[in-house]
């Protein structure tokens, strides 16, 4: 008995010896990307060709802001029970936002850009339209986060289910009491991101996240966002390989100078500029599609600085609190 558990055990060592488990090439490489899940997933840069983008055509779950009513200490419209809430004393028409919204799209198709749609928004969640909170494009894959406020719990399990049905692998979902968002996050290029903490991401959350970049290669600097600003995409955009636009009000001073030393370029959105300007996105390394209502400073700034612009109609969606970086949420990005 004892002898022929040896030479079993001696055929089995053989065999597994031969046949070894193989942690090389790693994850994220293009052939095993390309064997296992089909494709190249996911982005190393904010930058990099824009190939494939998640988006939400705004829908049903819309006309739950027709319902909330006025706050006027707030200038807004809420209900505190379901935390449903709506800036400002304008509230655009549906079709007036999918207008614009179906405009963004069809620019971004014909920059070359494949855009897909959320399966389904979870009921009532009209926020649903910023797909950039919900989920991030990292090298091989994508994070899927854990939003901050009531409102826009829930909108983690409709992204999950499109990623799964592309067949985008999941790297990590943010859990325990980790808070991240999309908007929050940054990559200056491909072993260097920044996150801003704020009160949509908390300290556990920027961990995880810094856990999954680790094993990329990727340093993951953390900002403080000043006051109860929400995301770093309200502050800063990476738009060249070595551009990025500010706004320079709401970033620390400590950072604006470490980006000078890691050999970033900054472009200041002019004080007189809207809010919203800086919340543009790259399609390509220097190529940008922005609001039209940026101001002629800041276009100014930016000619010169060789950055192409698109601009595009999206004041309409803007007044739902984001633009049209918020609105965009990349999948799939040429490596730099």
């Amino acid at each position: 008995m004892t002898r022929a558990m040896s030479e079993f055990d001696h055929r089995y060592n053989m065999l597994i010896e031969r046949f070894a488990s193989e942690p090389e090439p790693a994850f994220e490489t293009a052939g095993e990307q390309a064997f296992t899940w089909g494709r190249e997933w996911g982005c190393n840069s904010d930058v990099g060709t824009l190939r494939l983008v998640l988006m939400h055509r705004p829908g049903e779950e819309m006309r739950v802001v027709d319902t909330l009513p006025h706050i006027p200490e707030l200038n807004a419209f809420g209900d505190p029970r379901t935390g449903a809430y709506w800036r400002g004393d304008t509230r655009p028409t549906l079709e007036q936002q999918q207008a614009q919204h179906d405009a963004l799209a069809a620019a971004l198709r014909e920059e070359g850009v494949e855009v897909v749609y959320l399966k389904r928004a979870a009921a009532g969640r009209h926020k649903s339209i910023y797909t950039r909170d919900s989920c991030i494009g990292i090298q091989g894959g994508a994070i899927v986060t854990r939003m901050g406020p009531r409102i826009r719990r829930g909108e983690e399990a409709p992204v999950t289910e499109t990623l799964a049905a592309l067949g985008m692998p999941i790297l990590r979902t943010i859990h325990g009491t980790g808070l991240m968002e999309g908007g929050s996050f940054a990559y200056i290029r491909p072993d260097l991101a920044v996150v801003g903490v704020s009160s949509r991401v908390n300290e556990e959350g920027a961990r995880q996240l810094e856990e999954v970049l680790a094993v990329q290669g990727t340093k993951l600097i953390r900002v403080q966002i000043p006051g109860f600003r929400l995301h770093i995409d309200g502050a800063f955009v990476m738009i060249d390989h070595d551009t990025a636009i500010v706004n320079p009000s709401t970033l620390p001073f400590v950072f604006m100078e470490e980006m000078k030393r890691q050999g970033v370029k900054l472009i200041h959105v002019n004080h007189e500029d809207p809010s919203w300007t800086i919340n543009c996105l790259a399609v390509r390394p220097g190529r940008i599609l922005m609001s039209d209502k940026v101001g002629t400073r800041t276009q100014e700034a930016l000619d010169k600085a060789n950055i192409s612009i698109r601009l595009v109609d999206y004041d309409k969606v803007g007044l739902g609190g984001g633009g049209i970086h918020c609105s965009t949420s990349p999948l799939v990005r040429d490596r730099l």
